[in-house]
């Protein structure tokens, strides 16, 4: 596991309030993407049905998990972490987490104990990726308050497109309440089938709505739809059976070379954000605030 001087890092919550998008399948293959490049990436399962733990090949064991993190706040998440590869590493789900947030209800802080487990700044990582369950509860809290910004996967879906509106409000409601840097980084399109007229209607309008938010103060005012779209691809849908990412099970399929793409984009995005601070000499708090929080502190106390 890395244990180096504190580096900022990017802390990418992947939600959808809808099943079946293509959320722990981004999660995974964009994390390993990411770590192929020579970056330090660790996911986060917060999914009570541990897809994003069984799709690298972490099956229960005895060892702690996400679970015993947030349920023990004195533990440290270096106990948690399992690696996948040298540059990747997870903390996994298990299926005791679906308990969690009745078994943590009226405790002090039960929002923010995540960010408080993310805030060592010797864990080494510059990217983390937190695996959201579908529904907005306690482990989602969790993770927006840990996270800087949110990445959505969806599919260019007529009702997926009526889903974002609310998605988008849930973020602006946290945003307001418990983690005031939260941002939307943009949409990911998932199983995409390009030559469709519906879904380059559905692609049109994604991009003029959020262009048409420029200039407001919108914790998606700055998003945008990620190019290129992860093309439906049979491999991706079977590499998660044996317990490895697209990289490992088919590393030249569609899937592999679109999840590449993506990678390269969203740490380019990170390094010119980097190279900009460094370049304008920001101050720590300055930084901390760049394209989100970098703060070793949890967002917020929320009770």
């Amino acid at each position: 596991m890395p244990d180096a001087a504190p580096h900022p890092v990017r802390v990418l919550a992947m939600m959808n309030q809808k099943g079946g998008v293509g959320k722990t399948t981004t999660t995974v293959n964009l994390a390993a993407a990411i770590a192929e490049q020579g970056r330090r990436v660790l996911i986060v399962d917060l999914d009570p049905q541990a897809h994003a733990s069984l799709h690298v090949g972490v099956e229960d064991d005895d060892l702690p998990t996400v679970y015993d993190l947030l349920h023990e706040p004195e533990m440290g998440v270096r106990e948690c972490i399992r690696e996948i590869s040298p540059n990747l590493h997870i903390v996994p789900a298990e299926t005791d987490l679906a308990a969690v947030e009745t078994e943590l209800a009226g405790q002090p802080n039960r929002n923010a104990r995540l960010a408080k487990a993310l805030s060592d700044e010797t864990l080494g990582y510059e990217f983390v990726l937190l695996d959201c369950p579908p529904a907005l509860g306690l482990l989602t809290l969790n993770a927006l308050s840990a996270a800087q910004e949110v990445l959505i996967p969806m599919q260019a879906h007529f009702l997926a497109l009526q889903g974002v509106s609310k998605l988008l409000e849930t973020v602006g409601l946290v945003r307001d309440q418990l983690n005031p840097i939260l941002r939307v980084a943009g949409i990911v399109l998932c199983m995409h089938d390009a030559q469709t007229s519906h879904s380059k209607e559905v692609v049109a309008d994604l991009e003029r709505f959020f262009e048409s938010q420029r200039s407001t103060k919108t914790a998606w005012s700055s998003a945008r739809v990620y190019r290129p779209p992860i093309r439906r691809n049979i491999k991706l849908a079977e590499c998660p059976s044996f317990g490895q990412s697209i990289f490992d099970y088919a590393p030249w399929a569609p899937g592999a070379v679109d999840y590449r793409k993506l990678a390269e984009t969203i740490v380019a995005e990170w390094d010119r954000a980097l190279a900009a601070a460094k370049a304008s000499d920001l101050s720590e708090a300055e930084i901390r605030v760049l394209r989100g929080s970098l703060s070793s502190k949890p967002h917020a106390r929320v009770e």
